[in-house]
């Protein structure tokens, strides 16, 4: 590290971050591309090698990961769940700590946008399709189904004031825990971009411990265990989301689900990402991120209006207080007996969280600039629990109400009697009025969600494999976009559901070391700020303070 004499994270000396690195400076630029080398090649190359393999041998990929997830979840268990712990409480821990009050950006920024807007990006972001997936299935899946045994803690819910656990059970899985692993990467990406000025890349944020090594094989290793994490756990998203709109093909248009059509929709909505990420974030996915939340409102009011808004208010506050007593238990890796809940679904969502978190924790970072420690942790976590959680007792809730009436054919064909997850949605609008017009805008909003995954994705994977570079040229996104849904096809033809899920567990797992050492460089950084009392360095300290500008121009700024 040049012209300092301070070492990276020892003591309680000030940091300090300046580096003759040069933004792109490893980067090759064959036939007018501009890569970073050697990730983008070694990721991509292992990538399109998994394709190819999988599927060359659909069967043997089918049974590999078919025994992979199960065994993963059921060996790292533990290591999952206290690792998640540990970021949630560490997160949690920066509200109160003098650090809360260092700024993104510097003492001087301000926020790019009103609270409002910044807290909806950033959970339109995080939720991606899961919310229009999971909404029904997982409540109703852990209420009823195996003869009550995939209820969470083993609670009996038969029993009265337990008539909604099985929502409680979904809230956690996509509530505090989960969000807080987007903060810490978000936080981490933000401060060490924006304060430090080093590239928008995940090797960065390890800067305080390896120090100019960051540019080396470390860094590499880092950023590329980041592209495989990114680039499975969207797959994972888009291929349910094919599944999803098969599925509601079927409901709306007769059209059998078979795997050929499931493939074609892939392709067909991958090409449509591709339309999106050439016309670029402004035209492209920012106008299609607008759409999805304007549409996806409008079909939340729609169901708590013809459901009922006072029981829809009663339940959330009900199920509210139930996750904040059972929390504790919920988090404790140790001595479960509920098997199924545990290992079949909180493990995976875990792992499939933090897969997500360079992909999510990018994009929030960039769009928190102005904001306090505090705020963002605050922020990021509160409010898209309490959003999701209102989406889930509102639908999953519904849905359980109306099976406890006798009714929902179409949710119990779906999630009780037969498990086909993917018609679990379309089996409770069925139960509603307007169907007609309610499943056709569902199936677009499905799409919708896939198309704006897809583009983000291929943005966010090319920025790490272009070193930071924002501005990389259009055709690498175009590669990246087209590899997400090749990976999407090969896993659903090589294992369906068992193999998308098994490739996410796969990737975060691993990646879960990456978070928690990045929550310590996190906090070394952060009390440096602290102690300096100055937000971002000079321009003229750093030779890559620009990075953190440049962000803005692949984010679509002026």
């Amino acid at each position: 590290m040049s012209d300092t004499n301070n070492t990276p994270g020892t003591g309680d000396q000030t940091l300090e971050f300046e580096t003759d690195y040069e933004l792109g400076q490893d980067n090759i630029r064959p036939m007018g591309l501009d890569i970073h080398n050697p990730v983008f090649l070694v990721s991509s190359i292992v990538i399109a090698g998994f394709v190819l393999l999988s599927l060359a041998n659909q069967e043997a990929s089918a049974a590999f990961f078919g025994w992979l997830r199960p065994w993963l979840t059921s060996t790292f268990d533990w290591f999952l769940v206290l690792s998640v712990d540990a970021i949630t409480l560490f997160c949690l821990a920066l509200i109160i700590l003098p650090v809360g009050k260092v700024r993104i950006g510097g003492k001087d920024a301000k926020p790019d946008y009103s609270y409002a807007g910044w807290i909806a990006m950033m959970f339109a972001a995080g939720i991606g399709i899961g919310l229009l997936f999971f909404g029904v299935l997982e409540p109703v899946y852990y209420q009823f189904s195996e003869g009550g045994g995939a209820s969470p803690l083993g609670i009996d819910q038969s029993q009265p004031g337990n008539e909604y656990i099985g929502v409680v059970g979904t809230i956690h899985h996509w509530g505090l825990e989960g969000w807080a692993v987007y903060a810490a990467v978000g936080l981490s990406l933000g401060i060490f971009c924006y304060n430090l000025g080093l590239p928008l890349t995940l090797r960065s944020a390890f800067y305080p411990i390896l120090g100019e090594r960051v540019w080396g094989w470390w860094g590499h290793i880092i950023d590329t265990l980041a592209v495989f994490a990114t680039l499975f756990g969207l797959t994972t998203s888009l291929g349910l989301g094919a599944q999803q709109v098969a599925a509601g093909l079927n409901e709306v248009f007769g059209i059998t689900p078979t795997p050929t059509v499931t493939v074609l929709l892939i392709i067909g909505i991958t090409v449509i990402a591709l339309g999106s990420v050439l016309l670029g974030m402004d035209a492209g996915v920012k106008r299609l991120s607008e759409i999805n939340m304007i549409m996806a409102v409008g079909l939340f009011i729609f169901v708590i209006l013809v459901t009922g808004v006072g029981a829809a208010i009663s339940r959330y506050f009900n199920v509210m207080v139930d996750y904040i007593v059972l929390l504790p238990a919920l988090s404790n890796p140790f001595g479960r007996t509920d098997t199924s809940f545990f290992h079949g679904w909180t493990t995976f969502y875990w792992a499939w969280w933090i897969a997500w978190s360079p992909f999510v924790g990018m994009f929030i970072a960039r769009i928190s600039r102005g904001r306090t420690v505090c705020e963002f942790v605050i922020c990021a976590l509160v409010a898209p629990t309490a959003v999701c959680a209102l989406w889930m007792s509102t639908f999953g809730g519904a849905a359980i109400d109306m099976l406890n009436a006798g009714g929902a054919e179409g949710v119990k064909a779906t999630v009780i009697d037969a498990y086909k997850p993917e018609g679990a949605l379309f089996g409770f609008l069925k139960e509603l009025p307007l169907y007609s017009i309610v499943a056709p805008i569902a199936l677009v909003l499905i799409v919708i969600f896939f198309v704006t995954s897809s583009d983000s994705g291929s943005l966010v994977i090319d920025t790490i494999t272009a070193g930071g570079k924002m501005d990389a040229p259009p055709v690498q996104r175009v590669f990246w976009c087209t590899l997400e849904g090749l990976v999407a096809i090969a896993l659903l033809l090589g294992g369906g559901l068992s193999a998308l899920q098994g490739a996410a567990v796969s990737t975060g797992i691993p990646f879960t070391l990456v978070v928690l050492i990045m929550c310590y460089c996190l906090w070394l950084a952060l009390r440096s700020e602290a102690k300096k009392r100055l937000g971002a360095l000079p321009a003229d300290k750093n030779k890559n303070a620009r990075a953190g500008e440049s962000a803005g121009v692949f984010f679509g700024e002026d």
